[in-house]
């Protein structure tokens, strides 16, 4: 990272403080679908944002103009820095009164950058990356062509992050503008005490917009992988990973906003995976249990319906003939998870949580092993981890038996098998075992998903790799 631009100060006032950053690294392609869908975004906030925006050079800002004109209509104010150059100041943008721009000199190395931050009481998102320099493409060297430019960084909807790197963006204004640095202060002031008491635009259709864009790039890029070979499919794979980022991101967000249980998630999951080691499942079978389990809550923040078009024409394309498809429509967190083809798998597992052993559960009346079996597992790990909220580790200690207990008298509920499993797993926590948090690595590619006949390719794409 260069010495004073933005992403460096963020990870330097981060060093031991809260969650670490998770960087990773983003084709150009992938950053300008991401980007358009979380601009797009704001069409539809409810509340006026404050964006502020790095374009490197002005011929990049140039190409997004007339975009930014139409949503400094929707903004509170919008700020452009760039490096200032093919008419930079001149588009009718510029004259915008709720738009400035911010002339960087070529060499300050936030010129480097490529940032959006969007602040307002109701949405909060954040793209922060720096290009890599030409000794960090090795060998290969600088690619020739545009879309495969290379980019170091991160994005994420959480609001502290959001906000502090928006106010490193400000003290840059600062150097050139210090009344205009002054009145964005002001602004990022007024919108930070409204958070608390403002029910946030649903993230679920924010994320939808952003698989549906990051998909869309990716059908554009198909036709490529064909005639360009090994590029071009590294291009698709990010596009790839970052649509999975995207659902984590999501199953993130549900997490924080629950005060009640906000690492239900992160704790079901690992309750899934003792489970399944004791089972003595493959790794690739643990994997998308894992992935489920992480997952599996998102109906909370389910999207309105008009992101979902298309989705239910898939479902009698389904190999079981559609009878999986159909329940998938009946539960919000699966149908979230389909419109992204390569968790279809995992689709199937969320939507079977609420089938019962004895066949009276739903959504399609699955009885026994007709059950998937990372569909058991889940809904019995999920329905444990929920019986110990809020209890104390000494708590949970001493109402374990119990709470083992209750599941037991529901037999007709769970699969027995599972239940000995569970039994196992309690006895050891009693030793001293814990469910810890586990931060989830969202941005280091810890899945390829394809559409094999498991739904999920063992094979893994490190995207995190320190570069500089």
């Amino acid at each position: 990272m260069l010495p004073g631009s933005i992403l460096k100060q963020l990870a330097e006032s981060r060093d031991g403080q809260g969650s670490p950053l998770q960087f990773g690294t983003y084709y150009k392609n992938t950053l300008v679908a991401l980007c358009h869908a979380l601009e797009d975004s704001i069409e539809t906030t409810t509340s006026e944002p404050l964006v502020v925006a790095a374009f490197q050079m002005g011929k990049w800002y140039l190409e997004e103009a007339d975009r930014y004109r139409v949503l400094a209509d929707r903004a509170c104010h919008t700020t452009i820095l760039a490096a200032p150059c093919a008419g930079f100041g001149d588009h009718p943008t510029a004259s915008h009164p709720k738009v400035s721009l911010i002339g960087l000199d070529p060499a300050d190395p936030v010129a480097q950058e490529w940032h959006l931050a969007i602040f307002s009481p109701t949405y909060q998102a954040m793209v922060l990356c720096q290009e890599l320099t030409a000794a960090d493409y090795g060998p290969e060297g600088v690619p020739t062509e545009d879309l495969a430019r290379k980019f170091y960084g991160l994005w994420t909807f959480e609001p502290g992050l959001v906000q502090e790197a928006i106010a490193l963006l400000i003290e840059k204004v600062a150097e050139h503008d210090d009344p205009l640095a002054a009145t964005l202060r002001s602004r990022m002031a007024t919108i930070a005490a409204a958070i608390p008491d403002t029910p946030r635009d649903n993230p679920g259709e924010i994320v939808a917009r952003v698989v549906s864009y990051l998909e869309q790039a990716h059908h554009q890029q198909e036709a490529a992988i064909a005639t360009a070979g090994q590029s071009a499919r590294s291009l698709d794979l990010n596009l790839v990973s970052n649509e999975l980022q995207a659902m984590l991101r999501l199953a993130e967000l549900v997490d924080l906003n629950d005060p009640e249980n906000p690492a239900g998630a992160a704790q079901v999951a690992t309750l899934c995976e003792a489970m399944g080691e004791l089972l003595d499942l493959p790794a690739w079978q643990l994997k998308r249990l894992r992935l489920a389990a992480l997952l599996h809550r998102v109906a909370l923040m389910q999207p309105t319906e008009p992101y979902w078009d298309g989705v239910e024409a898939d479902l009698a394309a389904e190999p079981d003939g559609g009878a999986v498809g159909q329940s998938c429509t009946l539960d919000p967190a699966a149908q979230i998870l389909r419109s992204m083809p390569r968790l279809r798998a995992i689709a199937q597992i969320v939507s079977h949580r609420t089938e019962r052993w004895d066949g009276k559960g739903g959504p399609a009346g699955l009885a026994g092993d007709a059950i998937p079996l990372e569909s058991r597992l889940l809904a019995l790990a999920a329905h444990f981890q929920a019986q110990l909220v809020g209890l104390s580790s000494e708590e949970q200690r001493s109402h374990l038996d119990a709470i083992l207990e209750t599941c037991s008298n529901d037999a007709n509920r769970w699969d027995p098998k599972l239940l000995e499993i569970l039994t196992l797993v309690v006895r050891g926590m009693q030793q001293g075992w814990s469910l810890p948090v586990l931060p989830v690595k969202v941005a280091s590619g810890l899945w390829l998903l394809d559409d094999d006949e498991r739904g999920l390719t063992p094979a893994t794409l490190d995207l995190s790799a320190p570069v500089g």
